[in-house]
């Protein structure tokens, strides 16, 4: 899609809607008076990786850091009908600022998506300095953690938890947001 098919694509979309989302850049928005702007968003993106059984969880987190006021990803929640959905996650892991890993019992026997996702999140891990956070892994349970992972990075426990695996998450993403600045 080159800029004026996206261009008429937006304009056709507002006139159904006052606004329109593109992931990534921001939201247009038409004014009463038929004026169109773009407030960009700024908001820390975080990609969350997940095994279909672990669906709940992760969207349990999704709505969690979302309230914090980050900009969370989620296949169930941003794919939309007739995208390529294997070419939109492999662009979505590649412009995160962080790739969560939902890590469980269900996910590390799995082969298939989720798995595929952390590789290629471990393979855009190495294009950052060697003491940037990009991937944290959370256990959803008391499961064993990859041992690539596991010798790479500290993972979080959102059990028995929750709330406090999501606090120490947070805290890990604004240290790096304060470091970065």
């Amino acid at each position: 899609m080159d800029n004026e098919q996206l261009a008429d694509l937006i304009r056709r979309s507002l006139k159904r809607s006052r606004r329109v989302e593109i992931d990534g850049l921001g939201v247009f928005e038409r004014s009463r008076g038929g004026r169109v702007s773009l407030r960009q968003m700024n908001r820390t993106r975080v990609f969350i990786a997940y095994a279909t059984e672990d669906g709940a969880m992760a969207e349990k987190l999704f709505q969690a850091l979302k309230g914090q006021g980050y900009a969370p990803w989620m296949d169930r929640m941003k794919l939309m009908p007739g995208q390529n959905w294997p070419l939109r996650i492999e662009d979505a892991i590649a412009s995160a600022d962080f790739f969560i890993a939902c890590v469980s019992s269900q996910s590390v026997k799995k082969r298939g998506g989720f798995q595929a996702e952390v590789r290629f999140a471990l393979d855009c891990a190495s294009r950052f300095p060697i003491d940037d956070v990009f991937m944290v892994p959370v256990r959803l349970d008391d499961c064993r953690v990859p041992m690539r992972i596991q010798r790479e990075t500290q993972y979080v426990d959102l059990f028995p938890d929750f709330e406090a695996g999501v606090a120490r998450v947070v805290a890990t993403i604004e240290a790096r947001r304060r470091e970065a600045a």
